[in-house]
């Protein structure tokens, strides 16, 4: 364990990094445990899983400023419990108006200021907020805004290839003597508290169109994005219906497209036509079935991930129980298959950071949020501390006018997942991940573990784990695979590569005799910082 990271953890009284969390009243996990911490205490103060959730990301834009913010988009998946539904909230949002196709022909322009789009996470905190809040809007930012203020010790240095293409007043706040924080190093981000407590005084319209659009869009003219004060003021999250399958007699419920969170069902769909408990999770034909039904997931990603406004995906067919017999029967258990692609795919971001939020009501928010690279854009309006995000880079170019390529005022489509188990008709697991388009792959992966092998979240987060690489037609594994199963492996023809996948969190709630909230439990990805605790 990382001193820095046990200091934290015993200082704020939170479970340490990789061990399972436990509460009566509720549960929070998120990637960093000052978020965490905030969180709880918003439950503590009567909060619910809404309150808690917008003031985890709210301190992660503050301790995690590389990762997500005001400046960035993502996705959310939500259980009312009241009206007992799960709801996804589409906070991706769409391309600049005014963007002009032409620019990024020129490649000099895939990076950068031309790469952002008008952010959404703000105004997706409000409507999390409005519609099922308790606690008034302006008390969730109170931990981000203090933080943000006084600062806090880095657990982790800042990149120094990202502080090399910073603007000089962002090198002021993220560098000293010209060279990037390191780990321990105080960082104290006044701007940026400042916009936060605008933000909680007036609500998101400061930044999508107000004083504080205003300045942030008079920077990004300058900078030659496409962003206007019109697609600040326009910019707004989209309440979508989820998508659902049955696995092992349970409901696996996700976001629905724009979102390619379908490709993770399609895995899990081809992974239920065997018994993976009876294979064992230690066996290599349990990893090769994985490998095959992971490669075929991303052939359905590149092939029909698309806006339904444009080219719906036939979710139909590929959520099917024939279809999954049918791509289970042509796997060759004992060879690997090639891997043609349908076309290039878009890049994705694995700076990406996620949170689930469970409280003593039976709410659960499980939310994935981004800027997209380090930093995002690296572009910053003087005097905000806002970093705008990337989200154009992750395009597919080539060819021009594919459905991936940038398309002025379109939907944005990502390969985030967040997701929630249902257990006789409630929500037994929420989690969700960070990792790019290893993201639909790690999720479920994560829950067969726990559906098939029985394991605890913390077990489940801690075991290896394996993606497939469309770009290089590769497989990464964790080195906690064993050599024997990587070894039968590339003897079946796998091509591996060895990496650290991916960052989950998540938690599970339990339910009494008298069908109300009894038991929660939660953990942090053990490759992260983050924590979780329970309330």
């Amino acid at each position: 364990m990382r001193l820095r990271t046990w200091i934290y953890c015993v200082a704020l009284a939170l479970p340490a990094r990789g061990q399972l969390a436990e509460g009566r009243r509720g549960m929070v996990s998120s990637a960093h445990p000052l978020a965490t911490e905030a969180g709880l205490d918003m439950l503590k103060q009567g909060g619910n899983a809404f309150d808690a959730a917008v003031t985890v990301a709210a301190a992660l834009n503050v301790v995690e400023p590389e990762n997500s913010g005001l400046g960035g988009y993502g996705l959310i998946l939500i259980y009312d419990a009241g009206a007992k539904k799960v709801r996804v909230l589409n906070a991706s949002g769409r391309m600049p108006k005014g963007l002009k196709r032409e620019a990024f022909n020129n490649e000099s322009n895939r990076r950068g200021a031309k790469t952002i789009a008008p952010p959404v996470n703000a105004r997706a905190w409000e409507e999390l907020s409005k519609n099922y809040g308790k606690r008034p809007w302006k008390s969730l930012f109170e931990r981000a805004i203090a933080k943000a203020e006084t600062g806090f010790p880095l657990l982790k240095p800042i990149p120094a290839q990202a502080y090399a293409a910073f603007p000089e007043h962002a090198k002021a706040i993220y560098g000293k003597d010209g060279k990037p924080l390191g780990k321990g190093d105080g960082l104290v981000q006044r701007d940026l508290g400042r916009s936060l407590r605008m933000v909680a005084e007036k609500g998101p319209n400061v930044l999508h169109g107000g004083e504080l659009g205003r300045r942030v869009a008079a920077e990004l003219s300058r900078a030659g994005s496409f962003v206007t004060l019109e697609d600040l003021t326009e910019s707004r999250p989209e309440w979508w219906e989820p998508i659902s399958i049955e696995y092992r007699g349970y409901r696996i419920v996700t976001a629905s497209p724009p979102a390619n969170s379908f490709a993770a069902l399609v895995r899990l769909g081809i992974l239920s036509q065997w018994d993976m408990k009876a294979l064992g999770a230690d066996s290599p034909d349990y990893w090769h079935r994985w490998a095959e039904a992971l490669k075929h997931g991303e052939w359905c990603r590149l092939r029909y991930a698309g806006d339904p406004a444009i080219s719906a995906p036939p979710l139909d067919r590929l959520l099917s129980d024939a279809y999954w017999k049918e791509q289970a029967a042509r796997i060759d258990l004992n060879k690997a298959s090639k891997f043609v692609a349908p076309g290039e795919g878009p890049k994705e971001s694995a700076n990406t950071t996620h949170l689930a939020v469970a409280d003593q009501w039976g709410n659960v928010v499980t939310m994935t949020q981004t800027i997209g690279n380090t930093f995002g854009s690296r572009v910053m309006a003087p005097g905000t501390g806002i970093w705008l995000n990337d989200s154009l880079y992750y395009s597919t170019f080539e060819p021009q006018g594919n459905p991936m390529d940038v398309h002025a005022g379109r939907r944005k489509l990502n390969s985030n997942t967040p997701t929630i188990v249902m257990k006789a008709g409630k929500p037994w697991i929420a989690v969700g991940a960070a990792g790019g388009h290893t993201i639909p792959q790690t999720v479920p992966e994560v829950l067969s573990r726990m559906i098939d092998q029985g394991l605890d979240m913390a077990a489940a987060l801690a075991a290896p784990r394996m993606a497939f690489l469309a770009e290089s037609g590769t497989l990464s594994v964790e080195r906690t695979l064993s050599e024997a199963v990587r070894g039968n492996l590339e003897a079946r023809g796998h091509k591996l590569a060895v990496n650290e996948i991916g960052r989950l969190h998540g938690l599970t709630v339990e339910y009494g005799p008298d069908g109300k909230p009894a038991r929660f439990t939660g953990a942090a990805d053990p490759r992260g910082v983050g924590t979780a605790a329970g309330n």
